[in-house]
């Protein structure tokens, strides 16, 4: 067992499959010592949670429960980045972070929502996973997801 599988298992994060495309791209490509994943969705056996905009009231996604979905999104990204590199182990850097949170108008907490893959990212790789950051709130996601999040790492 890997380095960062002991670490998963120790978690008790179960890696998923890679997300399938649901459009024209490929989930992560490999451009030098980095890998870009797309935009990955909070699916859960091929289904989102959740839909809808983040924010505080009736029929808003909770940020809480955002942030629990950014958090799917960035172990989607880490299976795209494993996919095309092999192992969790060879990642020797997580670069970049970039999540986009569909918001409500008055919601203004997407650095919160964001957090949920930040965080996961800081307890699986340690040091590692520290990364630069944007936290973005759009109109509108694909499928009508609440949160998108996108992952740049380095490896050797």
């Amino acid at each position: 067992m890997s380095q960062i599988e002991a670490r998963l298992a120790e978690l008790g994060i179960d890696l998923p499959s890679v997300v399938p495309p649901v459009a024209s791209y490929v989930p992560a490509v490999v451009s030098g010592s980095l890998v870009f994943t797309s935009g990955q969705l909070p699916m859960v056996s091929g289904a989102l949670p959740a839909t809808g905009k983040v924010g505080d009231g009736h029929g808003l996604v909770p940020a809480a429960d955002a942030r629990e979905y950014a958090r799917q999104c960035a172990l989607n990204g880490l299976a795209a980045v494993k996919a095309v590199i092999g192992s969790l182990d060879r990642i020797t850097q997580v670069v970049k972070v970039t999540g986009f949170v569909a918001s409500d108008p008055a919601f203004t907490g997407q650095p919160g929502v964001v957090n949920g893959a930040s965080q996961v990212l800081g307890e699986i790789f340690g040091d590692l996973g520290v990364h630069a950051r944007s936290a973005v709130g759009v109109a509108v996601l694909p499928l009508d997801s609440p949160v998108e999040v996108e992952l740049i790492v380095s490896f050797a």
